[in-house]
C-alpha cells in the first residue's frame, strides 16, 4: 500500500477488539484511528472523522454490523464475525471482506489488502458515473443530482432529480450501489427510500428535512429516520 489507510475498528466484546485492534498494528501501511465497543458511538463518531476503512463486527447488542455499514454511506467495509450465516448479507451491501472469527492475521491482510484496491478506484472515480437510465446509458454528473428516491413504478429502479428539474430513472440498482458510487461528503440517506445531496438541504429538524426542491405546496420535504438520523446530524455540521 503505497498511502497508509486509516480505519475504524467496532467489535462489542472487548476481547475481542482488542486482540483485533492488536492484528491491525501488526500489518504495515495500517493505522488504528479508534477502537469502539459501541455502535452509537462508533457511528456518531464515524460521521465526523477522516477514516478509509471500517472493520466490523456483526452480532452485538442493540445494532447489528450490518446496520452500522449501511449508515456509512459506501465506506468500505470489512466483517469479522464468529458466524458464517450473514455472508451473503454482508456481501449483498458490497463488503469488502468478511472473516470468521477466529482471525488469522494472514487473512486480515488479505482483506486489507483488498480494501486498499477498491480505496484507491474510488480515489481515482471520475465526477460522473455510467449507469442504464430510462433513456438509455448516461452519464450521471455528481454535481447535478439532487435527490434520489425510490421508484413509484417499480423499486428496483430510483428516481435521480438533476439540478435543471428533470428526472432519470436508473434502472435496476441498490441504494447500496448507488451510496458506493456516489460522494460520500456530499450525499447522505435519510430513510429506506430516499438519499439526500446536502446541498439540496434548505433545513431540518430531528425528524424532518425541508428541502430547496420544489413540491405541489411549497417545498419538498422528507423524513429523516432514526436509523440514519446520527449520520446525517454529523455530516451537516462539518
Amino acid at each position: 500500500m503505497e498511502k497508509p489507510l486509516k480505519c475504524l475498528l467496532l467489535d462489542d466484546e472487548l476481547p475481542g477488539l482488542a486482540y483485533l485492534k492488536m492484528l491491525c498494528e501488526q500489518i504495515s501501511g495500517l493505522i488504528v484511528l479508534k477502537a469502539f465497543a459501541d455502535p452509537v458511538v462508533f457511528l456518531e463518531e464515524a460521521a465526523v472523522t477522516d477514516f478509509d476503512l471500517a472493520i466490523l463486527d456483526i452480532e452485538m447488542g442493540g445494532m447489528d454490523g450490518l446496520s452500522v455499514a449501511r449508515c456509512l454511506n459506501g465506506k468500505p467495509v470489512i466483517f469479522t464475525t464468529a458466524y458464517k450465516q450473514y455472508a451473503t448479507d454482508a456481501f449483498d451491501i458490497d463488503a469488502v471482506d468478511y472473516l470468521v472469527k477466529p482471525i488469522q492475521k494472514e487473512r486480515l491482510q488479505i482483506a486489507v489488502e483488498k480494501a486498499a484496491k477498491r480505496i484507491e478506484l474510488l480515489q481515482n472515480q471520475p465526477a460522473f458515473v455510467r449507469l442504464n437510465t430510462d433513456k438509455g446509458r448516461a452519464l450521471l454528473f455528481f454535481d447535478k443530482v439532487l435527490y434520489i428516491a425510490t421508484s413509484d413504478i417499480d423499486s428496483r429502479d430510483k428516481a435521480a432529480t438533476l439540478d435543471d428539474g428533470s428526472v432519470l430513472i436508473l434502472k435496476n440498482i441498490s441504494f447500496e450501489k448507488l451510496l458506493a458510487l456516489l460522494p460520500s461528503d456530499k450525499f447522505c440517506q435519510i430513510n429506506k427510500q430516499e438519499i439526500i445531496a446536502l446541498r439540496a438541504v434548505r433545513y431540518f429538524s430531528h425528524d424532518e428535512i425541508v428541502t430547496n426542491l420544489p413540491a405541489d405546496e411549497g417545498l419538498l420535504t422528507l423524513h429523516l429516520s432514526e436509523a440514519y438520523r446520527s449520520v446525517f446530524m454529523q455530516k451537516t455540521i462539518r
